[in-house]
């Protein structure tokens, strides 16, 4: 008999509380980027009913509404009804920002570019796999593109869902062949979508589930590759709204707050985190900055065929340029003959992983984080767009990379590299 086991991942929606507070905290650093690229930001949120909270250090030349940017991206989630008892235009919003410590800013601060300092200290995480074409882990993979796909259906105008509202909360267990580590199905799903009041308790669940079903699943199985839809059978076991209602959600449901959804922004429990959050943080801090980075390499390295699976783990001192350690643990499935060690020190040698060389090769003072602080930080798919920038008082529009950490842009030289 095959052995198996069962591993689980889930994500929450852009209309989540928490991940409400990281959008504000990330659309505040854009903004501050957008007019002063060398700003260094530290903002956190806090949303409840009827009220958001701003706090943090910023050093800038730039001022920023906070409060416009609070309401617009409160508005553009779809926090637009009174009913929902946090509603854009008539929360309330506080902000209390300042300046950010002197003590932290020395060590960042260097007279030669690329000898900035780490912003702290700290062991950042990349991971990858052959679970999705994304070298994603799948259940995390499925439940970022369940959510998605919801939002999509609650903003369409005539949505056969309407009464979506915002927050959501989406959790794949995928089975696994405990030899090969490869899924095998999907075996249970869980979703919790909040909506409006309509007719009894009883219907309403009645209706929300038979719409999952119905509507959304097949959405879901459309849009992934042959191998992965197959994956996704009619004998899943599905939880739709388990209580059997979720009208309060969002912030008057519960407390939001920056940073405390670190593994949805990250793989979902595969591999392993540091514990800094990204969100709210401009890119000297090698929470963000770092684990980027490590996301590339680890993903650069399975595409090229180094390992099936790989976590990269860098760490730093604050105020020193260099990675005080780089780990790799491949599980087993490095190519025979290259252990992880030899991996892990051929990476230093490849890669500059100095905070001020990533932020140079990823693009990392462009104002490119709002997207980021919802559905993922990584395996999302990188973009070129326009982006209009404020540079010596006058705006222009230039292009600017998305997600740049997921370009595949260095397979080849690692190839060479280990003479694959």
């Amino acid at each position: 008999m095959k052995k198996t086991y069962l591993f689980t991942s889930e994500s929450v929606s852009e209309g989540h509380p928490d991940k409400v507070a990281d959008q504000i905290s990330d659309a505040i650093l854009d903004e501050f980027l957008r007019k002063d690229p060398e700003s260094r930001v530290a903002c956190e949120t806090l949303c409840s009913t009827g009220m958001v909270v701003v706090v943090g250090e910023v050093t800038s030349e730039a001022y920023v509404d906070v409060q416009g940017i609070a309401r617009r991206v409160i508005r553009e989630i779809g926090y637009d009804k009174a009913d929902y008892m946090f509603e854009a235009a008539s929360c309330g919003i506080l902000s209390a920002l300042h300046e950010q410590s002197p003590d932290i800013g020395r060590g960042v601060t260097r007279e030669t570019p690329l000898d900035q300092g780490a912003g702290d200290q700290g062991m950042m995480f990349g991971y990858a796999c052959r679970d999705t074409e994304d070298y994603m882990p799948l259940p995390l993979y499925l439940s970022h593109l369940t959510l998605r796909l919801l939002a999509a259906i609650r903003r369409d105008e005539n949505s056969p869902m309407p009464y979506l509202r915002p927050d959501a909360k989406a959790q794949f267990t995928v089975e696994y062949d405990a030899e090969t580590n490869r899924p095998l199905r999907v075996h249970t799903i869980v979703l919790s979508t909040q909506h409006d009041e309509f007719d009894t308790d009883e219907a309403m669940h009645s209706r929300i589930e038979a719409d999952v079903r119905n509507i959304l699943l097949p959405k879901v199985r459309a849009l992934l590759p042959p191998e992965t839809a197959v994956l996704l059978g009619d004998d899943v076991i599905l939880h739709v709204n388990p209580t059997g209602k979720f009208v309060i959600g969002g912030p008057a449901g519960d407390t939001g707050l920056t940073g405390r959804k670190i593994i949805v922004d990250t793989y979902g429990g595969k591999g392993a985190h540091g514990g800094g959050a990204f969100s709210g943080k401009d890119p000297s801090k090698v929470d963000r900055s770092a684990a980027y980075a490590a996301r590339w390499v680890a993903k650069n390295m399975v595409a090229a065929g180094v390992a099936d699976e790989m976590l990269v783990q860098i760490s730093y001192a604050i105020g020193i340029s260099r990675p005080v350690s780089i780990y790799v643990n491949s599980y087993g499935t490095a190519r025979p003959g290259i252990s992880d060690s030899e991996i892990a020190e051929k990476m230093g040698e490849l890669f500059d992983l100095r905070p001020a060389a990533i932020i140079r090769k990823f693009g990392l003072k462009n104002p490119i984080y709002e997207p980021t602080a919802a559905y993922g930080h990584v395996g999302r798919k990188p973009y070129t767009a326009p982006v209009e920038v404020e540079r010596n008082g006058k705006k222009e529009t230039v292009p600017v990379r998305f997600f740049a950490w997921e370009d595949l842009d260095a397979v080849e030289t690692i190839r060479t590299a280990f003479k694959l």
